[in-house]
């Protein structure tokens, strides 16, 4: 089983003037202790539940982009760009730019966006949500497109690309996995089926429906003639992990078993944030105790 790291949050000692240092120091440290994979969201306002809005937020790709050149390993992604915040050509050039300067390591995360206040607020335009999930399966269509190195024409309802140029491509071939977050059963999950290679659903949902989530996954899979076993499963959770469990956290021995319980559901990857993210303790118990014993824990079904 692999372990993911999310960091969500910049608001560190010291204020902006340091926080580069502070995140490219995460990132290494995270490539250190064995995480798989480095997460940030694309967000351009701190988000409810995290912080108040006016919290330092770093934009996702930029920030993906520094963190690859501190880094030799981790995987990169966003989790994930709301479709509305840039031109699907443009996102998928953004893509492979950071695939390429980190040798192969970036993920494709996107999803139909949700945060309206932050598309106020910056003047993008917020179409409504049936509208924003067109807009997704374009968007997919048009990074598939691009990625197969086909330069025709793209005439979408939406988006309308003379000549999709993606030069160079990216390194990872075919493309960049795509990951598409969120665990709508109707859309969602059937645009995984069609045209992903990882989901990402709320671990907080609990056991139970995550694992009614990944059966309607498995149904979409049938009904397009997709393996369900070619789809990367992820959750996303928040988790203080301590060396003695204190202050409501999680022992090592604790963590473990969550992982565990999380690959008896069919999780190939965890990601979680956490709010010691800056203290270096964090680091040096998920790499000398929690991630060895998680890379031994064999995922159901695999």
């Amino acid at each position: 089983m692999r372990v993911g790291l999310q960091v969500p949050n910049f608001t560190y000692p010291g204020g902006s003037a340091h926080l580069g240092d502070q995140f490219g120091a995460i990132a290494q440290q995270a490539e250190r202790a064995g995480f798989y994979s480095l997460w940030v969201m694309d967000h351009f306002f701190q988000i409810r539940g995290v912080g108040p809005q006016e919290h330092e937020m770093l934009e996702g790709w930029s920030a993906l982009a520094f963190a690859a050149g501190r880094t030799n390993h981790l995987r990169l992604g966003t989790l994930v760009t709301g479709v509305t915040y840039r031109h699907p050509g443009i996102l998928v050039k953004t893509a492979t730019t950071l695939d390429v300067l980190s040798q192969g390591r970036a993920y494709f995360g996107v999803g139909a966006a949700w945060n309206e206040d932050e598309h106020r607020g910056l003047g993008v335009p917020f179409p409504p949500l049936a509208e924003r999930f067109e807009r997704l399966e374009e968007t997919l269509r048009i990074a598939l497109q691009m990625w197969n190195g086909d330069e025709s024409s793209f005439l979408g309802q939406y988006y309308t690309l003379e000549r999709p140029l993606n030069s160079p491509n990216s390194v990872q071939r075919p493309h960049p996995p795509i990951m598409i977050g969120g665990g709508g059963e109707k859309k969602t999950l059937r645009l995984v089926a069609q045209y992903a290679d990882a989901c990402n659903l709320f671990a907080r949902l609990g056991e139970e429906e995550v694992s009614r989530k990944l059966d309607i996954l498995r149904g979409h899979c049938e009904a397009v003639g997709r393996p369900y076993d070619e789809i990367e499963k992820t959750t996303l959770s928040s988790l203080t992990i301590t060396s003695d469990g204190r202050d409501g956290g999680m022992s090592p021995a604790q963590a473990i078993e969550y992982f565990q319980r999380q690959a008896e559901l069919g999780i190939d990857q965890a990601i979680f944030n956490t709010p010691r993210v800056h203290e270096p303790e964090f680091f040096d118990i998920m790499g000398a105790e929690v991630i060895p014993a998680v890379e031994k824990i064999a995922v159901a079904g695999r």
